[in-house]
């Protein structure tokens, strides 16, 4: 079983998705839910969803990893054309996960307490993204 969550972000940041998930995985029995980002400039996260300063404190972290283009500690990429946010973009795409596995049992996630699955935008302009989903029984 196969579909797309899409996800409309406004800029850098993390967007949470796990009800959207979860609704689609409850019809299902036990398995393993994948989920994979369809683009090259945002990552998938499995993270504390509880206290948001976790949220703020990752992008400020990877922020200060991996400055824009336009900073003076990145002049060795070439990559530009696309705005100072673009290969920065992808190289914390490169860092973090596109890809996630979700045991899944009798239609329920099998997440921790405090756990929520986020997109992760890395571009500083509002995108659509895609993500596909697989559902495989076990």
């Amino acid at each position: 079983m196969q579909t797309d969550f899409e996800i409309q972000t406004a800029g850098p940041g993390l967007y949470e998705f796990t009800r959207i998930a979860a609704r689609w995985v409850q019809a299902c029995d036990d398995g393993l839910l994948t989920l994979m980002v369809r683009h090259t400039s945002a990552s998938l996260l499995i993270q504390e969803n509880a206290d948001p300063d976790v949220q703020t404190d990752l992008i400020a972290w990877l922020e200060r990893s991996i400055p824009p283009s336009n900073d003076p500690r990145m002049r060795y990429l070439r990559h530009t054309q696309e705005g100072p946010d673009d290969m920065p973009a992808h190289l914390k795409a490169a860092v973090l996960p596109v890809s996630l596995q979700i045991p899944v049992q009798r239609g329920l996630m099998r997440l921790g307490t405090w756990q929520g699955l986020y997109l992760v935008e890395h571009r500083t302009a509002p995108h659509h993204r895609k993500i596909a989903a697989h559902f495989a029984k076990d």
